[in-house]
């Protein structure tokens, strides 16, 4: 059975819940990561789900993707999607990742920018 309105949005707070702990172990184990975000675009929870995964400079995240960060993100994500629930197959390709220096270069820091440009340049 499809989960109604409250429940999605109990599971959206879960899933930020979890979320918040690969962040702080990506802080502590990842030179250069800084902080994650996720969005749903104009979709509820968890359509149209993007979890943004965001290094201090563009050389830092080159490096974390040349070293294995992908999958390491791609781990925790899904780990974070089974905590609330969800099933792992029902997301797929929802990562992205970006740089603060990016941001900064190409939107002056404006992330909500940066993020609405990003989810348009996916489709």
């Amino acid at each position: 059975m499809k989960p109604n309105k409250r429940e999605l949005k109990h599971m959206e707070r879960q899933f930020v819940v979890a979320l918040t702990e690969a962040c702080e172990a990506a802080e502590a184990e990842v030179p250069g990561f800084c902080w994650l975000t996720h969005d749903n675009g104009t979709h509820q929870f968890p359509a149209g789900l993007r979890v943004t995964w965001v290094f201090d400079t563009r050389a830092n995240l080159e490096y974390a993707l040349v070293d294995g960060f992908k999958q390491y993100a791609h781990e925790r994500t899904l780990d974070a999607l089974e905590q609330t629930g969800l099933d792992r197959g029902m997301i797929s390709d929802c990562l992205q990742f970006d740089s603060e220096e990016a941001c900064t270069n190409s939107q002056k820091g404006n992330w909500l920018a940066r993020l609405t440009q990003l989810r348009r340049s996916r489709h």
